[in-house]
């Protein structure tokens, strides 16, 4: 087909609702042989542009959710971050509010969140170290993956290794919150009473669990908003890869 009769039909089957302008435009993007600016950019984005881009995406998306969380009430007060009782001393909470003890199951609980929190800002470099080790091949298949794709590729790789740096950390945050003290005295009274099941619970397990799911879940969200959300893309790389 002629070129000229081509532009002239793109013209007239354009859409009501499309400005004309816009598919004049597409059109002498094809008779000079090229496609749209978004495909002319990413196609010449490189391995090493992309991996830049996640990296910094991972970057800004780690300290936004370290800066939330590692707040006071980060996670206490965040119902999707909150980190509840040990299953162990949840089942027992009828038995120990007719003793006046469920005040300090609540204490506890504050002050689990509250290790939680404190122990937040280690992750950041945890995280750091991380992203650089990713390769060029797993950038460009992130790249391509669903929004949550970086996230869930660290979370795979990193949550072992993560939770066994974090768990020394929350151990010693449980200790600095007085959870473990609290732990210890709520414990001590639940064994004077008769006939009652063992309570044994890993605090320090049971809240790096918790902690850690919830950064993953949080940075998930920031990718997302990163990939999608031109606002999000506050520096220059993160424009060049995602502004797409």
């Amino acid at each position: 087909m002629p070129r000229y009769l081509m532009l002239l039909l793109l013209v007239l089957i354009s859409p009501s609702q499309v400005q004309a302008g816009d598919w004049w435009q597409r059109g002498l993007e094809m008779l000079k042989g090229g496609g749209s600016d978004t495909a002319r950019s990413s196609a010449a984005l490189t391995n090493a542009d992309i991996a830049a881009g996640l990296r910094e995406a991972l970057r800004v998306g780690t300290g936004n959710v370290v800066n939330h969380l590692a707040r006071e009430n980060g996670y206490y007060n965040d119902p999707k971050a909150h980190i509840p009782l040990p299953q162990s001393l949840d089942n027992v909470r009828d038995t120990l509010a007719t003793i006046g003890m469920s005040s300090m199951l609540d204490d506890l609980e504050l002050r689990m969140n509250r290790a939680a929190e404190l122990a937040a800002p280690k992750a950041r470099g945890m995280f750091v170290d991380a992203i650089q080790s990713m390769t060029l091949d797993d950038a460009r298949q992130i790249y391509s993956g669903p929004d949550d794709a970086a996230t869930r590729y660290f979370q795979g790789r990193m949550s072992t290794p993560l939770a066994a740096e974090f768990k020394p950390v929350i151990n010693t945050a449980l200790a600095e919150a007085g959870a473990i003290q609290s732990y210890d005295r709520l414990v001590s009274r639940y064994e004077q009473l008769p006939f009652v099941p063992d309570l044994k619970a890993n605090l320090a397990e049971h809240v790096t669990d918790y902690a850690t799911n919830a950064i993953f879940d949080y940075l998930a969200v920031e990718e997302a908003a990163i990939r999608q959300n031109p606002a999000k893309r506050t520096t220059e790389i993160l424009q060049q890869v995602f502004g797409r």
